[in-house]
């Protein structure tokens, strides 16, 4: 077999440090668009990015060129220290030290992007922590609780 041929769909989540609500609505869209832009230099084809006021969601195509661990270095750093050039409102900005990524079935992708575009409305009813904990469930992964938080 001469080729490599991958398609891996991921859905990365992540917050910022303690979960504290330090997305503000005026960098939202940007910042947004900024993770979108290192997915796509880093050849991991960005579909939709959204979120909430402490955490954020990305659905992309993870690069046979790169692993999931560079992928979150490059997007955690370079967001973060980007997000601090936006005033003294972000100075003290930091994301959370863990992520969740979940494979996402080619025939479920829709439905992906249509949760991601409803944070908001999703955040009404429901906290970062419960939608992190039923990703974690709906995925089996094992988790230690007191970790998941730090």
């Amino acid at each position: 077999m001469g080729q490599s041929l991958v398609k891996n769909y991921l859905h990365i989540v992540f917050s910022t440090k303690h979960r504290e609500h330090s997305i503000h609505q005026e960098i939202e869209d940007e910042l947004h668009s900024y993770l979108g832009g290192i997915c796509n230099k880093l050849d991991c084809q960005v579909i939709k990015v959204g979120g909430f006021t402490n955490h954020v969601h990305i659905l992309c195509m993870l690069s046979k060129k790169i692993t999931l661990m560079k992928l979150m270095e490059e997007l955690k750093s370079h967001s973060s220290k980007w997000i601090k050039t936006k005033g003294d409102n972000y100075a003290n900005f930091y994301w959370q030290d863990g992520y969740g990524a979940f494979s996402v079935n080619p025939s479920e992708v829709d439905i992906v992007i249509k949760y991601i575009e409803n944070q908001k409305e999703h955040h009404r009813k429901k906290t970062f922590k419960e939608e992190y904990v039923a990703f974690l469930k709906k995925y089996e992964v094992e988790y230690d609780e007191k970790y998941v938080w730090t």
